[in-house]
């Protein structure tokens, strides 16, 4: 999802993501209001990414929120 201004983009990470992105990049990554708690994870899209790395994340993102029919068909 990403934020009105186009400015962040924020996708749910699995158990310890947040903490280590936010932890190790805190100038792209941060703890979102409301569903930070839940193991969402925002990121500032007007800094420099690895986007082979935010690519993976948002992948992985859709895998813990898709009906798992849906995120199987990534696999076929």
């Amino acid at each position: 999802m990403t934020s009105e201004d186009g400015l962040t983009l924020t996708f749910k990470a699995g158990p310890g993501v947040q903490d280590a992105l936010v932890a190790e990049a805190p100038e792209r990554f941060f703890v979102p209001k409301y569903v930070g708690v839940k193991g969402w994870v925002g990121a500032r899209l007007d800094v420099d990414h690895d986007w082979d790395e935010m690519a993976e994340l948002i992948e992985d993102s859709y895998r813990l929120v898709a009906p798992k029919r849906l995120a199987n068909l990534l696999d076929n």
